[in-house]
């Protein structure tokens, strides 16, 4: 999963978990890498004072009233041939003395005369405590896992004078120290354990916080419609970010309301432009043949004629006809325009769409309910117009070279009434799709296209849908539903 697809939720909850991790870690390597600097400091002061001690001690034995061979190199294994025992057992380290030269004189250690390895000195050593300051050399190697250290340093007389080389082996033993390092790190596991858990509640907590307002703002945003009035967001006691969100937010919805406001005005200006068209189209097809009627009439008008008559009554009937067109033309465009006030009542939408139906002679109109009585409040006569309206427009899209069919069905659901009308006409083609509802669009050769454009306009004032499914040379299915209540 990417991270840029998770949740800000989420991702500040983990980010609050990824810290206390983080910080876990780097303390817990802060804490070894200190253990091991204070070993290291540890091991070297502890040979250092080690060192001195044995010093101090060689140098009383040397000095002592018991001693009474002269002090110098040869006389090294004599003067500290048992002392050099008691010496290693008090400090509790071996003790190693060399000539000048680099050769074992005396150890502390029994059978390590008899080691080759370890009788003389490597030159690099002996070169190295020469030329060192304070002449004192440390040695150090890993072997099997353990850490060896070894120093040498010289053994000076009463004149300061070097007679030997004294060395210290050292093993650096850390089983209390990394005891110690063990029981720490326990100790600070349970803490972190303790702080993620703190981590975590707190994380969920702010998290939720944090989103609570941008959800809130997510969800205004989502029900935000340009064609209906939008609340404003009112959040209390959020941080400025989102005060400043909620406030952009805000003036966008005053815009909105402005824009919307203005481009309705702009779209009943445009439709008006637009019905006038129509309209000024539509009266005119009726107007040229009365003018050509009244033309032909006065030019042949012949008062001696034996036939006047007949001719004046069928001018007459031309001309009433045209009327009578120009007058549907003008009572469509009204009844579009002027939708009458609704009067809901309680109807049994069954028995309504069934009285619809009847004005239909077609023995091919099929009719069937899910049951008998589906109630709803809805008016009367806008009932019975939006079924005439979906009737009569599946009778004339279907060609007369089929058997024609219409079925309609009444159905409900929980909250809804749901009346479908089927056809097997030729179906809507595919760029029409799009203008089924659109006023004065039609298909035929006679007609306004005001028929489906008023059933939508009716339907929608009860907030109530159409839809259509349509299929070329099999028919189409228009569906209406509208709220019980």
């Amino acid at each position: 999963m990417k991270l840029r697809k998770l949740s800000l939720r989420t991702r500040i909850f983990l980010a609050m978990i990824l810290l206390v991790l983080l910080a876990s870690v780097l303390i817990s390597a802060v804490a070894i890498y200190q253990y091991n600097e204070q070993s290291g400091d540890y091991h070297k002061e502890r040979l250092e004072r080690k060192e001195e001690n044995i010093q101090t001690h060689l140098r009383r034995v040397l000095n002592g009233r018991q001693n009474t061979w002269e002090v110098k190199t040869e006389n090294i294994p004599i003067i500290f041939k048992e002392e050099v025992y008691n010496i290693a057992d008090i400090h509790k380290l071996q003790i190693n003395l060399y000539d000048l030269e680099g050769s074992l004189l005396i150890s502390s250690k029994a059978g390590l005369q008899n080691n080759v390895a370890d009788q003389c000195i490597d030159a690099e050593i002996l070169n190295a405590l020469s030329h060192t300051a304070h002449h004192r050399y440390v040695f150090k190697r890993v072997e099997n896992g353990e850490t060896f250290q070894s120093s040498y340093t010289y053994l000076v007389d009463q004149k300061s004078k070097s007679i030997a080389i004294l060395n210290l082996p050292y093993l650096e033993k850390d089983d209390f120290l990394t005891k110690e390092l063990l029981e720490f790190l326990k100790r600070i596991a349970f803490a972190f354990m303790f702080v993620l858990l703190m981590a975590i509640a707190i994380a969920f907590l702010l998290s939720k916080y944090i989103t609570k307002s941008l959800k809130a703002i997510s969800d205004k945003i989502n029900t935000t419609r340009l064609e209906k009035s939008n609340q404003k967001i009112i959040v209390n006691d959020t941080s400025e970010e989102i005060s400043t969100l909620v406030s952009s937010y805000n003036s966008m919805i005053d815009e909105l309301e402005e824009s919307a406001i203005q481009l309705a005005r702009s779209e009943r200006e445009q439709a008006w432009r637009e019905m006038a068209k129509q309209v000024a189209h539509e009266i005119k097809n009726p107007l040229t043949p009365m003018r050509l009627t009244v033309q032909n009439f006065q030019r042949k008008f012949d008062p001696q004629d034996e036939n006047i008559h007949s001719k004046l009554d069928e001018y007459s009937k031309t001309l009433i006809q045209q009327i009578d067109t120009m007058s549907s033309i003008a009572s469509a465009f009204s009844n579009f325009a002027n939708m009458p006030a609704q009067q809901n009542e309680t109807l049994n939408v069954v028995n309504i769409v069934r009285l619809a139906l009847e004005i239909f002679n077609e023995d091919y109109i099929d009719f069937s309910a899910e049951k008998e009585e589906i109630i709803a409040k809805l008016d009367r006569t806008q009932l019975i117009r939006v079924v005439t309206n979906l009737v009569k427009n599946a009778i004339q899209s279907i060609p007369d070279t089929i058997t024609p069919k219409i079925s309609i069905n009444v159905s409900t659901d929980a909250k809804d009434v749901i009346i479908t009308v089927a056809d097997n006409g030729s179906g809507i083609l595919e760029e029409n799709v799009d203008k089924v509802f659109e006023p004065k669009f039609t298909t035929k050769t006679s007609g306004m296209g005001l028929g489906l454009a008023m059933v939508k306009n009716m339907v929608e004032t009860y907030k109530g849908t159409i839809t259509f499914t349509t299929e070329k040379d099999k028919g189409t299915v228009f569906t209406v539903t509208f709220p019980k209540e």
